[in-house]
């Protein structure tokens, strides 16, 4: 049933929408970490549950206020509010970063991913050969997947459709990170990057009565892109949220082993101290369809200790775990 909520506790939710939205948009953080420990996990899950069958008959017979107690539309749209804004305003924010101070922007990235794997694992239990095991191919497929050549940008919308399917999981499943898997699959910047400040940029042109960015070609690509990756989260939403029901019912620590090996095998992927290999020819950089170096492989290595920047990177991971840290101990304290 949909909760009576004073307007103190609707800008209450939207602020936690806010910091979940933000926690989804960077690698190494889920936004249903943050819904865990702020208190409204449950009720999330619950209301994206609620969007099933019966969901859709009391909405196409019309029976607006039914669908609306049923599903727990307030509290949904409150937080995908809430999330949605700060999508687009931290965008701008990791756009700028990552032009600018890649190496201490991936540093962050890594201490958060560290300590995310710390978040996940305190309260883990016993650990089972079963677990173990769990914990070992979870590992394995992480490792693997960090010595395989990076995965390209890819704008097929089919693709596109599966990355809002997968990245949009760090908003159901605690301490799995749908951000960081766009970074496995490539498609980390065109996503939560380009398309949403192409999008942000092409709204206030409308709103200033500039209708003529509508006829540009490449913008209008970039709007089909967010609305197919649009499209998937929203059925990853609910399509995840009732197997996670199932899922973590009976099998829980081991899906929780599987997460906390893949994490750990992955940590390569967002090593901050690589260098980055592009494709030549004996001449020149290739450049992809938008002007940009293509990135065939990177060349990690152990960072200097006399070296200024190193510190400051160093400091950069520090920072990341101690978020995680502060978060834990909110939980905690909230309990």
């Amino acid at each position: 049933m949909q909760k009576e909520r004073t307007f103190i506790q609707k800008v209450n939710l939207f602020l936690k929408g806010l910091a979940m939205g933000g926690a989804n948009k960077v690698p190494g953080v889920s936004g249903g970490m943050v819904a865990f420990v702020m208190g409204f996990y449950e009720e999330l899950i619950f209301t994206f549950q609620r969007i099933n069958g019966k969901a859709f008959k009391l909405l196409l017979t019309g029976r607006l206020k039914s669908f609306a107690r049923y599903t727990n539309l307030q509290f949904l749209v409150l937080v995908m509010l809430g999330s949605m804004f700060s999508y687009f305003s931290i965008s701008l924010l990791l756009d700028y970063f990552l032009k600018n101070y890649e190496q201490y922007v991936w540093a962050w990235f890594f201490g958060m991913i560290l300590g995310s794997i710390y978040y996940i694992s305190k309260d883990f239990g016993k650990w089972e050969l079963k677990n173990i095991v769990g914990l070992l191919i979870g590992a394995s497929i992480g490792i693997g997947i960090s010595f395989m050549t990076p995965a390209k940008e890819n704008d097929n919308l089919w693709f596109v459709f599966l990355c809002g399917i997968i990245g949009v999981s760090g908003m159901t499943l605690p301490g799995l990170s749908g951000s960081f898997i766009l970074i496995l699959l490539g498609n980390y910047v065109l996503l939560l990057v380009d398309s949403v400040n192409v999008f942000g940029n092409v709204v206030a042109n409308l709103f200033s009565g500039n209708f003529e960015v509508l006829k540009d070609a490449v913008k209008v690509r970039y709007l089909k892109i967010i609305a197919v990756f649009t499209a998937g989260s929203a059925f990853g939403l609910v399509s995840i949220s009732h197997i996670l029901g199932y899922v973590l019912k009976r099998w829980h620590q081991i899906v929780t082993a599987v997460i906390i090996g893949f994490i750990t095998g992955s940590l390569g992927i967002v090593w901050p101290w690589k260098k980055t290999i592009y494709k030549t020819t004996e001449a020149t950089f290739l450049l992809d369809k938008k002007g940009n170096k293509i990135v065939e492989n990177y060349q990690r290595y152990i960072p200097d200790i006399q070296d200024k920047e190193t510190w400051i990177s160093i400091g950069f991971v520090i920072i990341g775990i101690i978020i995680i840290l502060v978060i834990d101990f909110y939980g905690r304290k909230r309990k």
